[in-house]
């Protein structure tokens, strides 16, 4: 961390100091440091509130910076201001990024490669878990950074395509580093920090109230080139993510869906508005500028042998018994065994025996109730 690490912590938690203010700051400072030596005088003009004044005199931010370093390094966090190199520079170029931002991983490595943000329904279908983690997939096998939110449903079927693909994957989260949530992702989280990135605008300390993941949505367009839709109601939060993009004049995709579910309206009528409708990743990679796509190409070597471990066995390897009980699952609709067992002909050992080794060929996914689908 840099050597004024503590005066940038310090100027983001200063009562009535956001990101808006924070930037009228350091416009007229030279840094941090050099607003908390000022003077009354020398800070009028800035719109600071009465309370914001008594805070600084009282030293209560600089105390509290102390702190949040003590928890960054408990954490294994780290943390980058808007006067380092590492900074996002997306996200730099948003109209209020954060002073600071903290992360666990390796946030200039992924942020070094074209990103992506996939968002959508906590409540997904299968069909919108399996389009999100094939998607993801296949994007991070060919260099591109999928960003998302750790949230149960499209989020989490985004982080585990990406990794799955060996691939760099960013979950930007609504707490504290020291917090997670869910807390059914905890194992989801440490194998993302292992090669891309946790990262967050909150300090330590922070818990996941219903107010903070609005900013979370903010900083997941902030740090991606646009945001792929793949399934939301007419209300979610995913569509604030999608207008927040439109806003930062980032590009804004969506995955198709059944006109009958309330899980595709969102998507859909993104599309209707003019948003890009996504097949396979080409379709995102297309809207790419020519600049960004020389430096996917100059990494393709690299990328190719990831995409090569996610390639599935052809039909012709598989037996015959996994071959019948995959004609007989759909990529949407969940499948009982009990239906396996009777439309197959096979007996159970055999059912069982080849859905296994379904699984491990990754081509199909077990959900409760022995219920299958399909993987894409």
């Amino acid at each position: 961390m840099r050597p004024d690490i503590l005066e940038w912590i310090a100027l983001s938690l200063t009562k009535g100091i956001g990101p808006v203010i924070g930037a009228r700051v350091l416009e007229r400072f030279e840094g941090p440091g050099a607003f908390f030596r000022a003077s009354r005088n020398e800070l009028e003009g800035l719109g600071l509130r009465e309370d914001t004044f008594a805070e600084l005199e009282s030293g209560t931010p600089l105390a509290e910076a102390e702190e949040q370093v003590r928890s960054l390094e408990t954490n294994g966090g780290s943390a980058v201001t808007l006067a380092d190199e590492d900074y996002p520079d997306l996200l730099r170029k948003m109209y209020d990024p954060p002073i600071v931002l903290y992360f666990r991983g390796n946030l200039p490595t992924a942020t070094e490669q074209p990103c992506i943000a996939m968002v959508g329904s906590r409540q997904c279908s299968t069909y919108g878990k399996n389009a999100a983690a094939r998607l993801a997939r296949d994007l991070a096998a060919h260099g591109v950074t999928v960003v998302s939110g750790l949230a149960r449903g499209i989020d989490t079927a985004a982080h585990e395509g990406a990794l799955e693909a060996q691939g760099l994957t960013l979950a930007v989260m609504g707490t504290g580093l020291d917090d997670l949530y869910p807390k059914e992702n905890a194992k989801l989280a440490e194998k993302i920090g292992q090669t891309g990135a946790l990262v967050t605008e909150f300090p330590c300390g922070k818990p996941p109230l219903p107010q903070n993941f609005p900013y979370r949505n903010r900083i997941i367009a902030g740090l991606s080139l646009g945001v792929l839709v793949v399934e939301a109601s007419e209300r979610s939060g995913s569509l604030i993510t999608a207008r927040l993009a439109m806003e930062q004049n980032r590009e804004v995709f969506a995955v198709p869906g059944n006109i009958t579910s309330g899980k595709s309206l969102g998507p859909n009528r993104l599309i209707q508005d003019g948003a890009k409708l996504v097949l396979d990743w080409q379709d995102v990679v297309a809207e790419f500028s020519y600049d960004v796509r020389l430096q996917m190409q100059a990494g393709e070597d690299h990328h190719q042998e990831a995409a090569e471990t996610v390639v599935r066995p052809k039909p012709e390897d598989l037996s015959e018994p996994e071959r019948r009980l995959l004609q007989l699952i759909g990529f949407d609709q969940p499948i009982h065994v009990d239906f396996l067992l009777v439309q197959s002909g096979l007996d159970l050992p055999q059912v069982m025996a080849a859905l296994f080794e379904l699984e491990m060929k990754d081509r199909v996914r077990q959900l409760p109730g022995k219920n299958f689908v399909r993987k894409l």
